[in-house]
């Protein structure tokens, strides 16, 4: 199959056109590597270096490349800049989705996975969180998946559009070629593991007076390796119809629990402070996979934290200063 993989160059769109590539699928990686790395492109992917807002791009792409499917990975992700930036966030979001699922629908495409987030879940009544959840969207970076979501579903009903709005709770680890490389980096595991490198003075807890057993954040964290094969998954069943899933682990860790598999794993000490509660961060966030795991036979090959840290660490000793290595 013909994929186009929009931030293909990025840290979840290279792994699983990775995957997509070794199982034989031609890739067509479009990204302007704003947060992409060519260097995270598979050498057998052909790269498009290209910006969703440049609609002639788009065009010329669509119109040259009889494209079958597309998974679309791009767009700005950091929550906490989109609250500083909301029409940033809502409006670019969501106008870059508009314009590639634009030249979908006029050159007939009709397989659409979108790349979405737990963050539609800011005050969820009920842990682990299914998908029939009430979608109370945490921040305007989670809005703008919202909206690109109910698009969707109205070209479902008028287009023909099937597609698959897959909700990713905390990637992490890294395959043998790919991982994680953002600036500014984020998450909690790469920066743990830049602190173990001497990257970082230290990691900084923020809040240890939650309701959990240690007093920290608890998250859902998925290997990446197995976010990839539910992409796949999603979209053979396509055919069969739209749908929407939550994707986690099932299972939660809490910040001292990923900062002491690390000290273990790696073998060093990882200094750390607490600072206080960060605004809006739930005490515990846990996904419920079992929809995916019932229809469509999904299961976690990577689940314990240990091997999720393992192989984040193996490539980060790998590649110390990210891509630019």
């Amino acid at each position: 199959m013909k994929i186009l993989l929009t931030g293909g160059a990025g840290y979840i769109g290279s792994i699983v056109g990775e995957q997509l590539v070794e199982r034989g699928d031609e890739v067509i990686v479009f990204d302007n590597l704003f947060q992409g790395h060519k260097a995270a492109v598979h050498p057998q992917a052909r790269f498009v270096q290209a910006d969703l807002k440049d609609r002639h791009a788009l065009h010329k792409l669509f119109s040259e490349t009889k494209i079958e499917a597309i998974m679309h990975f791009a767009s700005y992700t950091l929550v906490g800049e989109s609250v500083e930036k909301p029409l940033k966030y809502i409006g670019d979001n969501v106008t870059n989705g508009i314009n590639l699922l634009q030249e979908a629908v006029s050159h007939g495409i009709n397989k659409f996975i979108l790349s979405s987030t737990a963050n539609l879940f800011e005050r969820p009544l009920k842990i682990p969180i299914g998908e029939d959840e009430q979608i109370i969207p945490g921040s305007p970076y989670g809005e703008s998946k919202y909206i690109l979501e109910r698009i969707l579903g109205w070209l479902d009903r008028t287009a023909g559009m099937r597609y698959a709005c897959l909700r990713y709770f905390n990637a992490a680890g890294a395959s043998q070629r790919f991982g994680e490389d953002h600036d500014p980096e984020t998450h909690l595991i790469p920066i743990v593991l830049k602190t173990a490198l001497g990257k970082l003075p230290e990691i900084r807890i923020f809040g240890d007076d939650y309701p959990t057993p240690d007093g920290t954040c608890v998250r859902d964290y998925i290997h990446v390796l197995d976010l990839a094969q539910a992409h796949i998954l999603a979209l053979d069943a396509l055919d069969r119809g739209s749908r929407t899933y939550n994707l986690g682990n099932g299972q939660g860790f809490s910040v001292r629990e990923v900062i002491e598999s690390a000290r273990r794993i790696t073998g060093r000490p990882i200094p750390e402070i607490v600072e206080g509660r960060r605004p809006g961060d739930p005490a515990i966030l846990i996904a419920s996979s079992e929809r995916i795991r019932a229809e469509l036979g999904w299961e976690p090959k990577f689940p314990r934290l240990e091997d999720i840290i393992q192989s984040a660490w193996d490539w980060h000793q790998r590649h110390p200063n990210g891509y630019q290595d």
